[in-house]
């Protein structure tokens, strides 16, 4: 059945609203910095250094996105006095229960990965505010050989990371257009798009006479294949649901064929996300204006949140 719609945001079959847009969003770029700092360290580790606008992009939104996209999520929880519940009670059959796991684990290792990255400044920070604690440089000193095994491990977290955001919303069976295996696989790409977008917007602020440094455009030739890979995806996701039984076709319909999430995806997703960025991107990078960066970096950075707001309520639509 299709349920009777007061308005766009509001109607019977509503589960999820926006508050779980922006988490699902924020959650992306932290996974998408992460990734992108790795294959940084990965590629090219003379430039991955603690000067890195890349790094220290990371260092301060990758925790601080989750922390915050977490905070969301609790306050929306109908007991939120009972979230910690969720953190020592697990469940492997539970997707939820899965992804507090999953949130844990990025996050212990993230502040260990991170902290061996800004060792001097960590020891620097402890020796002037905590000179007791001397065991932090000897704990700093065994994880510098491990160093390489940290960062195989931060990309398989943060991919995985990237993935359950999509498996979360999958996972609504009774949804036909969120019940889609293509999902994970989408938001994962939609999150490092998202990731090198806000990289891209910091490497313009902080070389406003250069915004085409060597680490963007290491971070360029990921972002136009992730792009083109993202377009793919999209279309393998809409095509899924036109070849799917009847519940996904009339899913199909009532978000593409008509209505407000129709045009919010034709004109803010495709125009404004995908669409401008691939056109203007070529005359931004001739500029030695930040201006132009700005300008693309912020609309495939716009395109993103308004795919996990349409991918969010134009899923609920349709229940079966």
């Amino acid at each position: 059945m299709t349920p009777v719609s007061s308005s766009a945001f509001h109607f019977t079959s509503l589960v999820w609203d926006w508050p779980i847009a922006i988490y699902l969003f924020l959650v992306g770029i932290s996974a998408g910095l992460v990734t992108l700092s790795v294959l940084l360290r990965r590629y090219h580790p003379e430039q991955a250094t603690s000067d890195s606008t890349l790094m220290r992009t990371t260092l301060i939104l990758a925790p601080c996105a989750i922390v915050f996209g977490l905070l969301i999520l609790v306050f929306h929880l109908t007991r939120p006095w009972t979230f910690w519940k969720l953190m020592f009670h697990y469940s492997f059959t539970s997707v939820m229960s899965v992804g507090v796991m999953l949130f844990q684990v990025y996050m212990a290792v993230l502040v260990v990965w991170l902290a061996n990255i800004f060792s001097a400044q960590v020891v620097v920070l402890q020796r002037r505010w905590l000179p007791t604690w001397r065991f932090v440089e000897k704990v700093l000193g065994w994880l510098t050989p491990m160093q390489k095994s940290l960062d195989i491990v931060m990309l398989l977290l943060a991919v995985m990371l990237g993935a359950y955001t999509g498996f979360l919303l999958s996972a609504l069976k009774t949804y036909p257009l969120l019940n889609n295996p293509i999902l994970p696989a989408l938001f994962l790409f939609s999150g490092v798009s998202s990731g090198a977008a806000v990289a891209l917007i910091a490497m313009s602020c902080r070389y406003r006479r250069n915004p085409h440094s060597a680490e963007a455009h290491f971070v360029h030739r990921i972002e136009t294949p992730v792009v083109w890979l993202e377009i793919f995806l999209l279309f393998a996701f809409f095509i899924g649901l036109a070849l799917g039984d009847d519940g996904k076709q009339r899913a199909l319909v009532a978000a593409l064929a008509g209505g407000f999430w129709a045009v919010w995806f034709w004109l803010g997703v495709v125009g404004v996300g995908l669409v401008m960025p691939l056109l203007l991107k070529s005359w931004a990078n001739r500029r030695h204006s930040p201006y132009g960066v700005l300008a693309v970096s912020g609309m495939s950075l716009l395109g993103v949140l308004l795919l996990r707001f349409f991918i969010l309520y134009a899923g609920q639509l349709t229940v079966v």
